[in-house]
């Protein structure tokens, strides 16, 4: 149930971001003094509209999206000769600029928005300095890598935490007749006690003492003994210049992913349906996954809305899956933000780089002594724009695929 709830609050706030993207056109179109018909939220037949002033606003059948009608955007578009004053063509570069830029904008906006609430009302996690345990190991990690990277894989060994009855919430506040005080002292205490010789770990428990024995193990290629606990983290919020900081430094490390994730697209493509079976066989290559591949940071929308359900019902308190969740709605807009400013027709990024070019192109011409050459003939770039159309629903049903038949699982 939880994992359908993460699902309808991520397709619910992709669908506002969208909602969002369109109305940055619309707000601005409106206050520059284009004329703007209609302001629709999703698509096909309609089954509400009204009409406020010169502008129709409805809701379509299909809310798979929105969509707003600017007349005269572009010279393909037939404009009554009352109304061509008001078209967008005619309008200042700057303004035209400003119009096709602020969809961007307002998923970037978003964004930042919703950094500032994670950090205001939530507030950012760090790892406690007492000796309270957050978490309790479920099993021996095979390696220092699995460690560190969380993994049980290989493992058929219960951790001797887990063994001895530790739980989440439980202060040590001795190990082997120790006093521990704090988390760094705690851990080495327990990196000196000998391994497979059971030691009395004495913890505070909803106010009572308990003492509990504990056999401590040796992790492979890691030094010290291992018990199988984690720190507890607190959440600790910001004051509001330091949420602006954190947004900020927070913001330019999802574009700057997101450029990367990118640039590993065509490198990923091929690894999109690889996976290892549950079973490995004996041989002597090792089955790299999707997961382990640049393919896993690559992903459709239908694997972000699955990867938002898992974020929602993986546990750990309502902290850590609000705030995953909202960053898989941050990261998804920055992406979109920034994916939708390529210069490619038909995304905005390739409307703006045509508004440009009949600048650039107007001002070579005068530094000729000819005349404006005038609007780019939009007729010309239709293959372009239409070759480009079907490349990215190629590749998004290509990532749709994959999403479904190899999707990325959250590590545990």
């Amino acid at each position: 149930m939880s994992f359908l709830l993460g699902v309808v609050i991520f397709v619910v706030a992709i669908l506002i971001s969208v909602i969002l993207h369109e109305a940055g056109h619309f707000l601005t179109a409106k206050k520059f003094g284009m004329k703007a018909t209609q302001f629709f939220i999703g698509f096909g037949p309609t089954l509400w509209s009204t009409t406020r002033g010169e502008t129709e606003y409805g809701i379509k059948a299909l809310p798979f999206g929105a969509f707003v009608r600017i007349t005269g955007m572009t010279t393909l578009d037939e404009v009554e000769p009352d109304d061509e004053p008001r078209s967008m063509r005619n309008k200042p570069t700057w303004q035209r600029a400003i119009v096709m830029v602020a969809g961007s904008f307002m998923h970037f906006l978003l964004a930042f928005v919703l950094l500032l609430a994670i950090v205001l009302g939530i507030g950012q996690a760090t790892e406690s300095t007492g000796n309270t345990i957050g978490s309790v190991s479920t099993c021996v990690p095979v390696s220092a890598k699995a460690l560190s990277d969380g993994s049980c894989a290989g493992s058929k060994r219960d951790s001797p935490a887990q063994k001895a009855g530790i739980q989440s919430g439980d202060k040590i506040i001795a190990v082997g007749g120790k006093p521990t005080r704090n988390w760094t002292q705690l851990g080495d205490v327990i990196r000196a006690q000998p391994a497979g010789k059971p030691v009395p770990v004495t913890v505070l428990r909803n106010g009572k003492r308990l003492t509990l024995d504990a056999t401590p193990v040796i992790v492979p290629n890691r030094k010290g003994a291992y018990l199988g606990i984690g720190d507890a983290v607190v959440f600790q919020r910001a004051s509001p210049i330091g949420a602006v900081a954190f947004a900020g430094s927070a913001f330019g490390q999802v574009l700057v992913g997101s450029a990367e994730a990118f640039a590993k697209l065509p490198a990923a493509l091929p690894d999109l349906f690889k996976s290892c079976p549950k079973k490995p066989k004996k041989t002597t290559t090792r089955c790299v996954s999707r997961a382990n591949t640049p393919a896993g940071n690559v992903s459709s929308v239908v694997g972000a809305a699955d990867i938002a359900g898992q974020a929602v019902a993986s546990g750990g308190g309502w902290e850590y899956s609000v705030s995953d969740l909202l960053l898989i709605i941050i990261s998804l807009n920055i992406f979109i933000g920034a994916f939708n400013l390529l210069p490619l027709l038909p995304l905005d990024g390739g409307h703006l780089a045509v508004i440009f070019y009949e600048r650039i192109r107007a001002w070579l011409a005068r530094l000729r002594g000819r005349p404006d050459p005038g609007l780019v003939d939009m007729q010309r770039l239709i293959p372009i724009s239409a070759g480009v159309f079907v490349l990215l629903i190629g590749l998004g049903v290509l990532l749709m695929a994959a999403d479904i038949f190899n999707p990325v699982h959250l590590a545990q």
